[in-house]
């Protein structure tokens, strides 16, 4: 049995990555086999700076990754109001496809696996999560289900029932930027049954702005695989970046318990880029996040930090801008979800 760890990445989110496998070197308290999972061909860093890890992998199989990106492309097709609302707002038919790809550490080579977003660190030792895995088929640590509903399904509980047979269905949400599994957790058989349901239009159920999240959270609660959720048992902590969160030496705590991973969940890997770049970019236990980064190589860390010029800033809240207007649709149809076909 092979016990490894995927993400997803490309050369845009770089420095996360370099963080978060220096995070996982420092942190894991053994050697645990890493395997990047391509967002794109934007390559070129990833491939250098795997190149310097003996135990760290680019997953290769092309045939994997076409078959997740036509497996997702297949449930947005049988969405017919998220493409109505894609076109609406300007988004392409394939809006973030390649996200499906992290659907590919089903099928590659580790029997029990992890996945992290690429804006992750990691604080702890991960052996009880793979020790979890011989009781339950998929495990998560986040506090998701405590969020709205909606970020995760379109559909109002009551009607999610007359699909998932199952209770509580807030309570069983998770957010896919980290989550355990094992290889080949949905057979063939079961992924053909899962994708014609959706076609035969449960698709609609799914939150049209959050890509693969809401896929997956279909395919666990769907399938009716079982499941633990650390947060929900009372034994996790703490993740995202918005939380209060002690540092010791370089790892963080929840009222005295160690977090197992932090999620930098949506900062812009541009504030990243530029944090690293030396200006002085206000990101959340950036100390932190500089430590994991430059571990290998600390003559490199930025010594100094930089206010940006105004043209930086122009460029930047233009950026800023766009993000918010993805955003302010997302709360838009949340806010008219229920005008729209009834729902």
């Amino acid at each position: 049995m092979i016990d490894g760890i995927y993400t997803l990445a490309n050369d845009v989110v770089y420095d996360q990555l370099v963080a978060l496998l220096n995070s996982i070197e420092a942190n894991a308290g053994r050697q645990i086999p890493v395997c990047v999972i391509p967002y794109n061909e934007q390559l070129d860093k990833v491939k250098a700076e795997i190149a310097g890890r003996d135990n760290v992998t680019l997953f290769e199989d092309s045939a994997s990754i076409a078959r997740w990106e036509d497996f997702g492309t297949r449930i947005w097709k049988a969405h017919p109001r998220a493409l109505k609302l894609w076109k609406k707002y300007g988004l392409p038919d394939s809006y973030r496809i390649e996200r499906h790809r992290k659907l590919c550490c089903l099928d590659g080579p580790f029997d029990k696996f992890i996945f992290f977003d690429g804006d992750t660190l990691l604080m702890k030792s991960l052996d009880d999560v793979y020790q979890k895995l011989d009781e339950y088929d998929w495990v998560t640590n986040d506090f998701q289900y405590k969020s709205d509903l909606n970020y995760i399904f379109n559909w109002t509980e009551d009607k999610l029932r007359n699909i998932f047979s199952i209770e509580d269905i807030s309570n069983r949400v998770f957010c896919s930027g980290w989550f355990a599994s094992k290889k080949n957790v949905f057979n063939d058989a079961n992924l053909a049954n899962l994708r014609e349901k959706l076609e035969a239009g449960e698709a609609d159920a799914l939150a049209w702005a959050d890509s693969d999240q809401t896929v997956l959270n279909y395919l666990v609660l769907r399938s009716g695989i079982s499941y633990y959720n650390y947060a929900y048992q009372g034994t996790g902590t703490g993740c995202h970046w918005a939380s209060k969160f002690d540092v010791v030496d370089n790892i963080l705590y929840d009222q005295g318990r160690k977090l197992t991973y932090l999620h930098y969940m949506s900062i812009s890997s541009s504030d990243f880029t530029r944090l690293c770049g030396g200006q002085d970019v206000d990101i959340p236990y950036r100390d932190v996040f500089l430590y994991y980064r430059y571990l290998k190589s600390p003559e490199q860390r930025p010594q100094r930090f930089t206010r940006p010029s105004q043209l930086m800033l122009l460029q930047n809240s233009t950026s800023s801008f766009i993000q918010q207007r993805v955003n302010n649709i997302k709360l838009k149809y949340r806010n008219l979800k229920d005008r729209i076909n009834g729902h």
